[in-house]
């Protein structure tokens, strides 16, 4: 049998990176184990725990160096039915003088636990690596198109214009919040330490004759040593899986945020004004010679899809977590934990992909725009003629009339917008053709402060962000499977 003939995992055959995957693979994880047993060993020598000596550390560390037995483990595993110890056991076979004290002390979720943990965090490197990264492209586009002028749309209908560039500040803002997320996730996040069974670090009051101070220092020693500041300050069995919870609404977010995005992408590339990248040679529907289709958005929201589906999945393995400690999470964890990295990674190497690569049509823009303008220069129309001493509502009334009008032309015999020709006829109103053409001559004088907006925006809030994570930017791979 080899890998065609069975389940692949798009996600890893498809959509993420090497170092992604690598972190939640089985060499990464037992590794880690090994690395916990070490860190526990170091610790409890260092705490003068008679039972644990130099030679049986660094025969410890010596054996960490060598290639898992996994046949020896997995064979071990079906006899005993357990994980933790049938790697203990194969551990030991590496290192016969210290495998007597592998895991003296300790529970299953020692390693379980604080190895997920150092998964998280090494995952969580990489998710804002790439959300820097895709701001960083996004702000370089919206600085670009800060002042091409373009129509905005409210309930998916013509509104007054906005610029490109603006549009694309509202994308940034999202992931700056998101980012916002990560951080408060990366700022709540410890090492579990060592707990004990049931949190109560029993067998350690036991090991060291009721010290409580020595056995404080263990759990903060082995938590420096697997590379955190700190531990959780309470735990039952596990950590509290509260802290899942926070972490999967944290990155379920950057997919609310991408999937806005390549909403709208989608939407522009219907009316022909924005595209996402397209190969040279790049196939867009095996019937329809002419199209192209958008395809990286539209796996995008499928992925994003899934991914803002998590948390529930989270919340509920909270929620039913008994007393102390149930395994109920355990299966289900080692299934949504590994998915919550890995798409959040598929999805933002497709966002910065895309935002890397997008083609802009001005050409079809200013068409949208001569098209709509009319009916956006009426406020302007009404404020003139007021100004030349008109009656407001009166006023109102005559151009209400004529949009209306100039609406069905459009709509139901398919004719250019015949608005400004309406009013220029109505000697009511006595307006002029000069008057009428420089308020459409350039249309970005109806799109406001969007420029100003646009630059002040980069400036004040993404450039410090930027500045800040200055080492990330340029790092990220953003090559797709097309």
């Amino acid at each position: 049998m080899n890998n065609r003939d069975v389940y692949q995992d798009p996600l890893v055959s498809r959509y993420t990176d090497k170092e992604m995957q690598n972190i939640f693979s089985d060499n990464f994880k037992f590794k880690t184990w090994r690395k916990c047993w070490i860190a526990l060993a170091e610790a409890q020598f260092e705490l003068g725990l008679k039972q644990v000596t130099k030679e049986m550390i660094d025969e410890l560390k010596k054996a960490s160096e060598e290639e898992i037995d996994y046949k020896i483990a997995e064979e071990k595993e079906k006899e005993i039915r357990h994980d933790v110890m049938s790697h203990v056991y194969e551990f030991g076979l590496h290192c016969p003088k210290a495998k007597g004290i592998i895991h003296l002390g300790a529970t299953s979720q020692f390693v379980g636990d604080n190895t997920d943990l150092i998964q998280i965090k090494e995952g969580l490197k990489i998710i804002k690596k790439g959300l820097i990264n895709t701001i960083s492209s996004l702000a370089n586009f919206a600085d670009k198109y800060k002042g091409l002028a373009t129509l905005g749309y409210t309930h998916s209908q013509p509104a007054q214009p906005t610029t490109i560039g603006k549009r694309a500040t509202l994308y940034i803002y999202d992931l700056l919040m998101d980012l916002n997320q990560i951080e408060f996730v990366e700022s709540i996040l410890k090492a579990r330490g060592e707990k004990g069974t049931v949190g109560t670090q029993a067998s350690y009051m036991e090991l060291f004759n009721g010290d409580y101070e020595k056995t404080k220092q263990l759990d903060l020693l082995i938590s420096k040593k697997l590379g955190f500041k700190d531990s959780f300050s309470v735990s039952g069995q596990t950590y509290t899986r509260k802290f899942d919870t926070i972490l999967a609404k944290a990155l379920s977010g950057i997919g609310e945020s991408a999937s806005k995005f390549s909403a709208d992408l989608r939407l522009m590339s219907t009316f022909k004004i924005m595209e996402e990248p397209f190969e040279e040679n790049q196939t867009g529907s095996s019937a329809m010679a002419y199209k192209r289709n958008p395809m990286r958005c539209e796996r995008m929201t499928s992925l994003c899809r899934k991914l803002i589906s998590l948390p529930i999945d989270f919340s509920n393995t909270h929620a039913n977590q008994w007393f102390e400690r149930t395994l109920d999470d355990s299966a289900i964890r080692r299934i949504i934990i590994p998915q919550l990295f890995l798409l959040t990674n598929a999805v933002l190497k497709l966002y910065q992909n895309i935002s890397e690569g997008m083609t802009v049509f001005e050409a079809q823009i200013k068409k949208h725009l001569r098209e709509e303008l009319p009916f956006m220069a009426t406020e302007s129309i009404l404020m003139e003629l007021v100004k030349r001493g008109k009656d407001r509502q009166e006023m109102h009334q005559i151009i209400k009339e004529h949009s209306f009008e100039a609406t069905k032309t459009v709509k139901f015999e398919g004719k250019q917008n015949d608005l400004f020709e309406r009013l220029l006829n109505d000697k009511r109103l006595l307006l002029d053709k000069e008057f009428l053409d420089n308020l459409i001559e350039k249309p970005e004088r109806f799109a406001g402060a969007a420029e100003i907006q646009t630059k002040e925006f980069l400036e004040k809030e993404v450039k410090p962000v930027l500045d800040r994570y200055s080492d990330l930017v340029g790092k990220s791979d953003s090559k797709v499977r097309v």
